[in-house]
């Protein structure tokens, strides 16, 4: 791995948190992701499950944990299964974790290789009344693809039919969104990194560049600092682009008098952060440029405000709503006699800010978390307005990484250039 060592106690307090919430006699088992095929003879780059990291700490293929509190034989109670390296794997794939290198990293001491999990299982599940299985319940995306952790729960029930089965992802989803100082400090290091490669685009770009030499500057700067890369895939859209909200094509010529809309992020250990900023091309926002980004940036603000423990998502986004809906009539893009009739159901504001304002952030970047549940302290959330004018080819976001505390949030990013002022000063000193 790039980055740096984790204290394990992170993990260790995770599983602690984890299985106080097992039925008694229960075994949970958790599978690291799948190596999906690139083409004929390689496979993508890794990506390990974000809960199987979340618990373990182990960032490699082919990897297996169990956890069985009550487990009557002690030594099973807690139990890690690795792949097995040989002089050939680390001649052809490099390096692989030795035992002492997974009980340093997990905190686990109970560690076997790979060939023992199918024994040591058997040994062990008929023990537990209840099997807590996982799978990827994140509401924002359907999945189609047969994974891991969905064929290990066909082969378990056809082994062991007659258990009760039960869902490891409800715990996790109450779990993983209250994050521990060891994680905040994680994550702030990902906004540190991510500051530094936006302060390096905005002394790069210039009428003339292209958008994928401006990704090619931001990743220099990821990887310069042990990042793993993108935590997603980066948005650099000039012009009538940044219209597109996901726009990853990244491969035109930004033009004199544009404007480009920034999202990028910086994965580190695993961890996210998640930035947008939209700045000029030639260094000048025009009088209209500068009003559209100065009222994006004042939802922003007020939207932040309310980014507070026992806030609920909907309410919060049905306020942002109020509140870019004055931005809008101020602009002139939308009408007040208009807005009065409108349908409380298909609120005019979505023409021109039609995405939400907030996500959880964390292991994954949109995190695993209820969209119903109120805020709570420890939890990171995006806040990201934007105003999109097709018409104008113009498109404008401002987004930030803000932590809930007791006392109220914190803007993890508060130290990233985001005034229009400043941007231009920035732009403007090379």
């Amino acid at each position: 791995m790039k980055y740096l060592p984790i204290d394990n106690e992170l993990f260790i307090n995770n599983r602690k948190n984890f299985v106080s919430r097992l039925k008694p006699s229960s075994i949970a088992i958790f599978h690291s992701n799948d190596e999906y095929p690139r083409n004929g003879d390689q496979t993508f780059i890794f990506k390990q499950n974000p809960d199987f990291f979340y618990l373990s700490g182990i960032d490699q293929e082919q990897s297996i944990l169990i956890l069985f509190p009550d487990c009557p034989n002690i030594l099973y109670r807690e139990v890690l299964f690795l792949r097995q390296t040989s002089e050939l794997i680390s001649i052809w794939e490099g390096h692989k974790y030795t035992i002492e290198e997974a009980r340093a990293a997990s905190g686990i001491q109970n560690i076997y290789w790979l060939h023992d999990y199918d024994s040591i299982l058997h040994s062990i599940i008929n023990y537990a009344d209840d099997i807590y299985l996982n799978t990827n319940e994140n509401d924002r995306y359907l999945h189609t693809v047969p994974y891991r952790d969905l064929r290990m729960i066909n082969e378990l029930k056809a082994k062991y039919p007659l258990h009760q089965y039960q869902r490891s992802a409800p715990i996790l989803r109450d779990l993983r969104p209250v994050k521990s100082d060891v994680e905040v400090q994680l994550t702030k290091k990902a906004c540190e990194i991510t500051r530094d490669a936006f302060v390096r685009v905005l002394k790069f770009v210039k009428p003339g560049v292209t958008e994928y030499e401006i990704e090619a500057e931001v990743t220099h700067e990821f990887l310069r600092q042990r990042a793993t890369g993108h935590g997603y895939n980066p948005i650099i859209a000039s012009g009538k682009n940044a219209i597109v909200l996901h726009y990853n094509d990244n491969n035109q010529v930004c033009n004199d008098g544009d404007v480009i809309l920034f999202d990028f992020g910086a994965e580190y250990a695993n961890y996210n952060a998640d930035l947008s900023r939209s700045i000029p091309v030639n260094g000048r926002f025009t009088t209209r440029q500068r009003d559209v980004y100065n009222a994006v940036l004042r939802v922003m603000r007020e939207a932040t405000k309310l980014i507070v423990a026992d806030t609920v998502s909907p309410e919060y986004h049905e306020e942002v709503g109020r509140i870019m809906t004055g931005e809008l009539i101020g602009l002139g893009l939308l009408r007040k006699h208009e807005v009065e009739k409108q349908d409380p159901k298909m609120p005019l504001y979505k023409k021109y800010f039609m995405h939400g304002t907030s996500h959880h952030l964390g292991i994954d970047v949109h995190d695993y978390a209820s969209r119903y549940k109120p805020f709570e302290a420890g939890n990171i959330l995006t806040c990201e307005p934007g105003i999109y004018i097709p018409e104008e080819g113009l498109g404008i976001r401002i987004e930030n990484d803000i932590l809930i505390t007791a006392d109220g949030n914190v803007d993890l990013m508060a130290d990233i250039p985001v005034e229009a002022e400043h941007i231009e000063e920035i732009m403007n000193s090379k």
